[in-house]
C-alpha cells in the first residue's frame, strides 16, 4: 500500500494524499473556484512550485496574486520573462540579478545600450512570450555543473562562486532562457496577464559604485490588462502629486549640489514641519513621555557596544575628535540608552517612557535618493518604553491607542498591521520570544485589530508590529513600527531593583510612529496632493484686494487674522482678480478671500475655497471663529 500524509488546511479540515503527490493535484481537489488563481503552494510556511511533489504532512495552502507573497513572486517571474525576451532581441546581452520590488521588478543586464524607446519592441516579445504559454522548468544541480552551464555569463559566475563547493543550486528555465534562481514561479509564462515596462535606468553592480554600470530595465505586472490598466492611472495620478514638484510650488523645501540627499527647510516648510511636531509633543505628554535630546556624534566605543560598528558601518559617518574615531549616529537608541544608564532604576517608576525626536545620518548611495522619501540626513520620532514583564501587554495596547490618535489626526485611517515573528537567526530564550509573541498578538486582539503574521520575519533581537499607511490614491507607505528589544538591554546591561531588592532586566519596546518626519511630510503632501488641512498649511487664508484702493482694508482683516493665529497673507500684486484667485488655488491655500468695496462697506469678505466653492459674503469676525473652529477640531476636508 502506498505511503501517505496527512495535510491540513485553513478551514481546519484535513486530509489524506499519497506521497509524493504534485502539488497542483492537491489544489485541484481542495480550492474548489480558488484553484485558477493559485500561482504556488505553501506547505508548512515553506513556498514551493505548483508542480512540486509534497513528501510531507502539515499544513498547506495556496498563494494568489492577493497575497503579498504571491504578487512578488509573479513579479520574479515576470522579469524571467522579460529577460527572455531580451536575450531573444539582443543575444549579445548579459545577464546579472532580476528580482521583484515593491510595485514590480527590474533585471540588470550588461552589454546592452538601449533606451526608453527600446521598451516597446521588448514589449511585444513578451507579449508573445505570454501567448507561448512556455513552462517554468526547475533544475537542481552541482556547483561545478552551474559554472559550465553560466560560462558565458561572468555575473552569474561570480554568484556561482560566492556559494560553498558543496552547494546544490537550483535553476529555472523559461524557453531559451536558463537563470540561477531560488523560485518559486508561476506554473508558465501564460500566467502572467499584462506587462508594462517603464523606464531604462542604470544601476552599479550589487549597488558598488566602484563596479560596472548595468542597463537596467523596470517594468510592472498583473494578472490582466484592467488591474494593469488601474495602475498605470495611479502612477499618473502620483506624478501629479509628487511631493518633489509640490514643495518647490508651495515653497517649503529645496535640495541642493551642494548637500546631496540632505534637504533644506523654507519659512513656509518649517511652519508646515512646527505644526507636525508641536501636535507629537502634545500628544506624548498625553501619553506620559518625557522627552529627551542626545548628542550627534558619539565615540566608537559606544558602536562597538551596541553593535553598529561590525553590522552597520557602511551606512555611517565618521569624525576624529581629540584622536578618537567618533560617529555620526545613524540610530538614536544608544543614546537613549545612555541617559537610561545615568542612574539607578526601581520598579516603582516602571514604564518608562523617553521620546526622542533625534536627528540621525545614514550614508544612501546616491542613485537611490529621492526627495524627503530617502534622504542622508533625517528626524526619527524614537521613543524607547522600559517596563516590567507582566506590564508589556497594556504597553503594547498604548502604543497602539497612541499610533491610532496620531494618523486620525493626520486623516491617516487607512492601515495595513503586519506582525513579525522569531527568525531563525535571533538572540533571547524561547520562553522570551513566546512571551513577547503573546504580548504583541494579545494587544491587537484586544483592539480588534486585523493584522497579518509575518512568520520568521521579526528582527533578531525582537518580534514586532509595523504599520503599513494606505495613502487616498493606495499606496502602501511603512512609516510605525513596535519593536520588542532582548538585545540592547543584555549588551548594555540595563538593570533596575526589583520588588525584591535585586536587579532584573528591564523589558525594552523601540517604537517610532511617524518615522522619518521628513518621509512623512512627503506622505502628507502626496496623500492630499498639496491641498492640506487648514490646521497644517502653512498659508491658510489670501485675501485679494480687487483694486489698490481696498489694499488697506484687506491689511486690516489680515491684521485681526494674524492677531487671532491664523497665518495669512495679502495678495496685492496688480493682476486681474481671476488671476489671483487661480494663483492662490495652485498655491493650495484652505480660503481665498476676496474684498471689494462691498465687502469693505459691510465688514466682510467674500469666501471661495481651493476647490472653487463659492460660499459668499462673512462677516470678518464670524469668519475668524470659523476658521478657529476648524483648526482647533483638525478637522479633515
Amino acid at each position: 500500500m502506498a505511503e501517505k500524509i496527512k495535510l491540513s488546511f485553513k478551514d481546519n479540515s484535513e486530509c489524506e494524499f499519497p506521497k509524493g503527490v504534485k502539488a497542483e493535484e492537491v489544489v485541484k481537489q481542495r480550492f474548489g473556484k480558488k484553484a485558477g488563481m493559485a500561482l504556488a503552494v505553501v506547505i508548512n510556511k515553506r513556498v514551493v512550485d505548483l508542480s512540486a511533489p509534497i513528501n510531507e504532512s502539515g499544513e498547506f495552502d495556496i498563494l494568489t496574486f492577493e497575497d503579498e507573497a504571491g504578487m512578488d513572486l509573479f513579479r520574479h517571474s515576470s522579469s524571467h520573462l522579460m529577460a527572455l525576451a531580451v536575450k531573444r532581441l539582443y543575444p549579445n546581452a548579459k545577464f546579472a540579478i532580476g528580482p521583484s520590488i515593491e510595485d514590480g521588478f527590474y533585471y540588470d543586464f550588461d552589454n546592452l545600450s538601449i533606451s526608453d524607446k527600446d521598451l516597446k519592441k521588448i514589449e511585444a516579445e513578451i507579449k508573445k512570450i505570454i501567448h507561448e504559454k512556455l513552462p517554468f522548468i526547475r533544475r537542481e544541480i552541482s556547483k561545478q555543473e552551474a559554472l559550465k552551464l553560466f560560462k558565458n555569463e561572468p555575473y552569474k559566475l561570480e554568484l556561482i562562486n560566492d556559494l560553498p563547493a558543496s552547494e546544490r543550486i537550483t535553476t529555472y528555465k523559461l524557453g531559451a532562457f536558463e537563470d540561477l534562481c531560488r523560485g518559486p514561479h508561476v506554473p508558465h509564462s501564460g500566467v502572467i496577464g499584462a506587462v508594462k515596462l517603464l523606464k531604462v535606468a542604470g544601476a552599479y553592480w550589487r549597488g558598488d559604485s566602484t563596479k560596472k554600470m548595468l542597463t537596467r530595465i523596470y517594468g510592472t505586472s498583473f494578472p490582466d490588462k484592467k488591474m494593469l490598466s488601474e495602475y498605470l492611472t495611479r502612477l499618473e495620478e502620483a506624478k501629479k502629486r509628487d511631493h518633489r514638484k509640490l514643495g518647490q510650488e508651495m515653497d517649503l523645501f529645496s535640495f541642493h549640489d551642494e548637500a546631496r540627499g540632505f534637504p533644506f527647510w523654507h519659512p513656509k516648510g518649517m511652519i508646515l514641519w512646527d505644526e507636525i511636531i508641536n501636535y507629537w509633543k502634545e500628544v506624548h505628554r498625553k501619553y506620559g513621555y518625557g522627552e529627551v535630546r542626545t548628542p550627534i556624534i558619539l565615540n566608537k566605543d559606544l558602536w562597538l557596544r551596541s553593535g553598529h560598528w561590525e553590522h552597520y558601518k557602511e551606512n555611517m559617518y565618521f569624525t576624529t575628535i581629540d584622536d578618537v574615531e567618533h560617529a555620526v549616529k545613524p540610530m538614536n537608541c544608544p543614546g537613549g540608552i545612555l541617559i537610561y544608564k545615568s542612574r539607578l532604576h526601581s520598579y516603582k517608576e516602571f514604564p518608562l517612557k523617553l521620546a526622542e525626536l533625534g536627528l540621525v545620518h545614514r550614508h544612501e548611495l546616491s542613485g537611490v535618493l529621492h526627495g524627503l522619501a530617502r534622504v542622508r540626513s533625517f528626524t526619527q520620532d524614537d521613543a524607547h518604553v522600559y517596563c516590567l514583564p507582566d506590564q508589556l501587554e497594556q504597553e503594547i495596547i498604548n502604543i497602539i491607542d497612541l499610533v491610532y490618535e496620531l494618523y486620525g489626526a493626520f486623516g491617516l485611517k487607512d492601515y495595513r498591521i503586519e506582525l513579525s515573528t522569531k527568525p531563525d537567526k535571533h538572540i533571547g530564550s524561547e520562553e522570551d520570544w513566546r512571551r513577547a509573541e503573546e504580548a504583541l498578538e494579545k494587544a491587537l486582539k484586544k483592539k480588534n485589530a486585523k493584522y497579518d503574521i509575518n512568520p520568521g520575519e521579526g528582527a533578531f533581537y525582537g518580534p514586532k508590529i509595523d504599520f503599513h499607511i494606505r495613502d487616498s490614491i493606495g499606496r502602501s507607505w511603512q512609516c510605525g513600527t513596535i519593536q520588542v528589544d532582548f538585545a540592547m538591554p543584555e549588551r548594555f546591561d540595563l538593570t533596575y531593583e526589583g520588588r525584591d531588592g535585586r536587579k532584573h532586566r528591564p523589558v525594552m519596546i523601540h517604537r517610532a510612529i511617524l518615522g522619518s518626519i521628513e518621509r512623512f511630510v512627503g506622505i502628507l503632501l502626496e496623500h492630499y496632493a498639496g491641498k492640506l488641512p487648514l490646521w497644517l498649511n502653512p498659508v491658510q487664508v489670501k485675501l485679494l484686494p480687487i483694486a489698490d484702493r481696498h489694499a488697506e482694508y484687506a491689511r486690516r482683516v489680515a491684521e485681526k487674522m494674524k492677531s487671532r493665529g491664523i497665518r495669512v497673507e495679502v495678495d496685492e500684486r496688480s493682476e486681474s482678480t481671476s488671476k489671483k484667485v487661480r494663483d492662490a488655488q495652485l498655491e493650495k491655500v484652505n480660503y481665498i478671500l476676496v474684498v471689494g468695496d462691498k465687502e469693505e462697506e459691510a465688514g466682510t469678505v467674500n469666501v471661495r475655497t481651493r476647490d472653487n466653492e463659492v460660499k459668499g459674503p462673512r462677516k470678518v469676525e464670524e469668519f475668524i471663529d470659523e476658521l478657529l473652529k476648524e483648526i482647533k477640531e483638525k478637522r479633515i476636508k
